[in-house]
């Protein structure tokens, strides 16, 4: 039988990127400076007048690939999301499902953010770090109607660098839903089929005109 899956608004769990930056309500630590970093560059890039315009599309968007995604840890968030299936993959697989994973959040990514406004602002509330290594930094978004979004990024330090692994809007675990989905597909199609599916949305985000806002 025939299953349609719903797959994750990637661009709206990462909207916690796309926003002005704010002061913090505590003192930062080197997390929470590199996430804050990450949005202050995609901030130049967005605003970066010679940068707009459809003939430069492309260039725009490798710029913002730059900015962003030095900080994702695609290989750990792929792990995380392929779970219990994970260790029966070779080598190659893991490579690839790192790879098309990769570009699934980043394709998602892209898209969404060229819709952004600047009418929201970011408040950086709460920075956590423990000693193995582990880092959580908390925003609140706040757009014009007073609307408040909790969005916390989650930190694993790796290789002398902090890498997000998971982002949670509102309680929602980014990578935890995307286990949901992979495991379901996995358990009642195949591996196989997993992959499949990824390279058929990937195809379909690389085609998607940017979204208007």
């Amino acid at each position: 039988m025939y299953r349609a899956y719903k797959w994750v608004g990637v661009g709206a769990l990462l909207s916690g990127l796309l926003l002005v930056s704010a002061p913090s309500r505590a003192q930062a630590g080197e997390p929470q400076e590199k996430v804050r970093e990450t949005i202050d560059a995609v901030l130049a890039v967005l605003q970066d007048q010679s940068l707009q315009g459809p003939e430069n599309t492309e260039k725009r968007r490798v710029k913002m690939r730059q900015a962003v995604f030095q900080r994702f840890g695609f290989e750990e968030m792929a792990q995380r999301a392929l779970g219990p299936y994970w260790p029966k993959r070779t080598p190659a697989e893991k490579k690839e499902f790192t790879a098309l994973f990769g570009e699934l959040l980043e394709r998602s990514y892209i898209n969404k953010i060229e819709s952004y406004t600047g009418e929201q602002t970011v408040l950086y509330t709460k920075e956590t770090i423990d000693k193995d290594g582990y880092a959580s930094v908390r925003t609140e978004i706040v757009v014009k109607r007073d609307v408040n979004v909790e969005v916390e990024y989650r930190l694993l330090h790796h290789n002398g660098n902090w890498q997000v692994y998971d982002i949670v809007i509102e309680g929602v675990s980014l990578v935890n839903n995307y286990r949901t989905q992979f495991n379901n597909i996995v358990s009642q199609e195949s591996y196989d089929a997993l992959v499949k599916k990824l390279k058929l949305k990937i195809e379909q985000e690389r085609v998607a005109p940017p979204i208007k806002g």
